[in-house]
Parts: C-alpha cells; sequence; structure tokens
C-alpha cells in the first residue's frame, strides 16, 4: 500500500471525529444528558470493535502488552469526556478552536519525541489551518461569546488528549492486529468513561433504549473507526502529518452542521472551510515529495 493511500486512512479517520458533533447536538436536544451521551458512545462502539476483532486476525499477547494497549486508549476515552465538557461552558465555536489547536501539538510532540524539527512547509501548512479553523468556526462573523477559564482548560485538555492518542496510535504495539489493538484501545478508553462519569442512568432500560441509537451512530464514528483508521495509517505517516490530517474534522462538523442541523454557514466560514483542505493538501503534498526525494537518493545510493 503506497503513502498516500495511508493518509487517506487517516483523513477518514479525521473526518469520523467531524461527524460527531452534529449528533451529539441532537442528543442533546432530545433531553439525554452528556454521561449518557458519552456513555452509550463508548459502550457501543466497544461492542461493535469487539464483534469485528472476534473474526478478525489476532495475536498472543502477554499481559504487559495488553496493559499497555489498555492504558494507550484512556486518551481516547477522556478526549471525549473533555470535549464535552468545554462545551457545556463554551460556545461550539470556541471549544472546536481549542480542540483544534492538536495541530500544533503534533508537531510539538513529533519535535519532542522524535527531533523532528518542523519544515518551513509544515509550518505554513499549520498556519493556514489554524486561519482556516478561526474563519470555519464562525468567531470573525459570529463573534466568540462568552469565554470561561473553565470551558478554555477543558477545551485544550481535549486537545492534548486527542494529540496524546494520535501519538500512541502511531507507536504502541506496531505488530498488533489493527483491530485487535484498536479493540483493546477503546476498552481502554470505555472504562476510563464509567470511572470518571458514572452513567448509572444509562442503565435504566428505558434510557439505554432512548439513548442506543445516537450511541451506535457515535460510537460507529467515535470509538470503533477512528482507533482502527490511525492503528492501520499512523505508523506509515507519523503524528506530524497524521495531525494535520485529522483536521479535516472541522470542516465536516461545519458541512454536516449546515446540512443536518441546517445551520446558518456564512461565506466566510466556507472560506476557512477552503483554507483547512488546502492546509491538509499542502502538507500532505510536502511531505510526500520529501519522502520521494529520500527514496530516490536511495535507489542511487544502492546501484
Amino acid at each position: 500500500m503506497k503513502t498516500w493511500h495511508y493518509a487517506l486512512i487517516v483523513l477518514l479517520g479525521g473526518c469520523c471525529y467531524g461527524a460527531l458533533s452534529t449528533f451529539v447536538k441532537l442528543a442533546y436536544t432530545a433531553g439525554f444528558t452528556m454521561a449518557e451521551v458519552t456513555g452509550s458512545q463508548y459502550l457501543m462502539g466497544t461492542l461493535l470493535i469487539w464483534i469485528v476483532a472476534l473474526f478478525s486476525k489476532k495475536k498472543k499477547l502477554t499481559l504487559a502488552k495488553i496493559g499497555k494497549l489498555l492504558i494507550s486508549g484512556i486518551p481516547l476515552g477522556l478526549t471525549g469526556l473533555f470535549y464535552y465538557q468545554s462545551l457545556q461552558s463554551l460556545s461550539a465555536s470556541l471549544a472546536v478552536i481549542f480542540l483544534f489547536q492538536f495541530v500544533w501539538i503534533g508537531s510539538l510532540f513529533e519535535w519532542f519525541f522524535y527531533r523532528k524539527t518542523p519544515t518551513i512547509g509544515k509550518a505554513v501548512s499549520i498556519g493556514i489551518l489554524v486561519i482556516g479553523s478561526i474563519l470555519a468556526a464562525g468567531v470573525i462573523t459570529e463573534g466568540s461569546g462568552q469565554m470561561t477559564w473553565q470551558g478554555t482548560v477543558w477545551g485544550l485538555l481535549s486537545a492534548l488528549t486527542y494529540t496524546t492518542f494520535i501519538f500512541l496510535s502511531s507507536s504502541v504495539e506496531k505488530e498488533t492486529p489493527a483491530v485487535q489493538k484498536s479493540a483493546l484501545f477503546a476498552t481502554g478508553g470505555l472504562v476510563t468513561v464509567l470511572l470518571l462519569v458514572h452513567p448509572t442512568e444509562l442503565f435504566h432500560l428505558p434510557v439505554l433504549i432512548g439513548v442506543a441509537p445516537y450511541g451506535l451512530y457515535l460510537g460507529l464514528l467515535g470509538v470503533a473507526l477512528p482507533p482502527l483508521l490511525f492503528t492501520i495509517g499512523m505508523p506509515h505517516i507519523g503524528p506530524g502529518l497524521g495531525t494535520i490530517l485529522t483536521s479535516s474534522e472541522l470542516p465536516v462538523a461545519v458541512i454536516l452542521s449546515s446540512l443536518v442541523l441546517t445551520e446558518h454557514v456564512s461565506m466566510s466560514q466556507w472560506l476557512g472551510v477552503a483554507l483547512i483542505f488546502g492546509g491538509i493538501v499542502a502538507g500532505n503534498i510536502k511531505i510526500s515529495k520529501t519522502k520521494m526525494k529520500a527514496a530516490s537518493w536511495e535507489r542511487k545510493s544502492a546501484s
């Protein structure tokens, strides 16, 4: 499989996350609480990925490796909790902006852990993405609303844990089959959510039946698919490019809010969406060219 195939897989993982906010809003409108929505999401998502894992290739793992993968799923659960908590005290546009900071945090992680200094091309790409995110979130046209320090902290924490999960997806137990690895990630996320929010109402049959359709959708796109797609693609492209590609979540969120929730999207927001896609393409082309030059140099050296 070529590098751009793995890049596309990671891009789709980011798109999955972008589809969550619209249905979270629908679940809140239906009267369900954050604990019920988050609990159902991780419960359904974990069940889905384990059903697939039962019929997929598996590898015998030691308890130490299982424990490492379960612990690596903690940031997956924390990201949902922190982001949904930030939405309790921030406008949606501000919460998205804070979550979106994972774009530059990912490059910071890559520099700190891998000693890879961001190239000028990557820095330009990140700058385009940040500007596009501000426009796409509608902060300029609609105002930033009331900013609270609690919401700011929760939003930045969600960006940090999201980056951490992306980083772990690319580095932890690379030899473990993707589905098996994703199932253990999801299990770690589920345990984290259950321990921190105690969604006891979720286990009342009427509540479970009512929230199940939302949980099934959110679980598929927020718990089951992203870890699987990141596990497949991230080891081949790295967390630096990975965070650039996963920024696809913001334009997807804007497009779905317009189509499903019929929210008004201004021209400046559509411009922001275009800039984000441009930043993704710029970052991908730059790194792809670098890899092509490296491969060409290796072939010349070998000959």
